[in-house]
């Protein structure tokens, strides 16, 4: 039995569910939307959301847990908010940002362009720490992964682009000998 879906949401003052035709849209500031798997079903009472399984088998308990957290970070999302931050690290690495436009300069021989999608807001401070912001958990993820996929952190000197707080492991040079 799923601990986490038993667990009802607590809706805050100025936020709206609603559930219809299989789907869950939270709506504040922005509005989300999410479709409810078959085993599972959803429904707000006394500013709470409940989400209870059809029948007992272990694969509708694992999609009560998986549809109380998606909705619990629509409900986040839409009052505060998700941000992940970066921290590019390497002489001449830089990014710009223009417009949607995000440009990075990594070492390559080009620079590299991204495309901000909608409903993420970027800032760039100091030409070498970017702030990814969104309502949607999971994409604010996808595109600081993105991000961070062009240049990793490289093993020897450590450069490339990193999570702020992320800790990386610095390996040992040849030794001449």
């Amino acid at each position: 039995m799923s601990r986490i879906g038993r667990k009802p949401i607590v809706i805050p003052a100025g936020v709206k569910v609603a559930v219809a035709d299989g789907s869950v849209s939270v709506e504040a500031k922005e509005k989300l939307t999410i479709a409810i798997p078959p085993m599972v079903s959803v429904e707000v009472k006394d500013d709470q959301v409940l989400v209870s399984r059809n029948d007992d088998s272990r694969e509708s308990g694992a999609m009560q847990g998986l549809a109380r957290s998606l909705i619990n970070n629509m409900v986040i999302g839409v009052t505060e908010g998700y941000k992940k931050e970066l921290q590019i690290i390497g002489v001449g690495f830089r990014a710009k940002l223009a417009g949607s436009k995000l440009t990075l300069s990594l070492g390559f021989s080009h620079p590299i362009e991204f495309n901000v999608p909608k409903g993420i807001t970027l800032k760039v401070e100091g030409d070498t720490k970017i702030t990814i912001e969104g309502a949607d958990k999971q994409l604010v993820g996808e595109v600081a992964a993105t991000i961070r996929r062009y240049k990793k952190p490289e093993p020897y000197k450590g450069k490339g682009i990193r999570y702020v707080g992320e800790q990386v492991t610095i390996k040992e040079g040849k030794t001449v000998g």
